[in-house]
């Protein structure tokens, strides 16, 4: 299998983190050390970006991603003993709803970081076109 350097890169950035700081801080300073570490290796990415949530094309809400790295994945950070069904549930729906054909669910709770990528089955490739 051939790693996408994107993801790969977006991995080592969290790894880092965690080799640093190890678990047990909120979720939002493992978010401020990987932007940090995102910066160091020149990757773009937004902050908090937000999306609207549609039902039956009417909005109904907004959410808000942790990163959208290089606008092609979505990010969302975790940190918890483990990762549930739910983080993973989560995680996949905001690759969908943006529109991107993967997304990184990354834990910094644990002993080791635990990442899930995901693949979004709904992807249109002709909508970025």
């Amino acid at each position: 299998m051939i790693k996408d350097p994107l993801t790969y890169g977006i991995i080592g950035c969290a790894m880092k983190v965690h080799q640093k700081m190890g678990p047990g801080f909120q979720e939002l300073i493992y978010q401020r050390c990987l932007s940090i570490e995102l910066r160091r290796v020149n990757f773009s990415f937004v902050e908090e970006q937000t999306h609207p949530i549609y039902y039956d094309e009417i909005e109904v809400g907004r959410r808000r991603a942790d990163f959208v790295v290089e606008n092609k994945v979505v990010l969302e950070l975790k940190a918890v003993v483990a990762l549930q069904d739910v983080h993973l549930a989560q995680a996949k729906n905001y690759t969908v709803v943006y529109d991107f054909p993967k997304g990184l669910l990354i834990n910094f709770g644990g002993k080791s970081l635990e990442y899930k990528l995901l693949f979004n089955p709904k992807y249109n490739q002709d909508f970025r076109n």
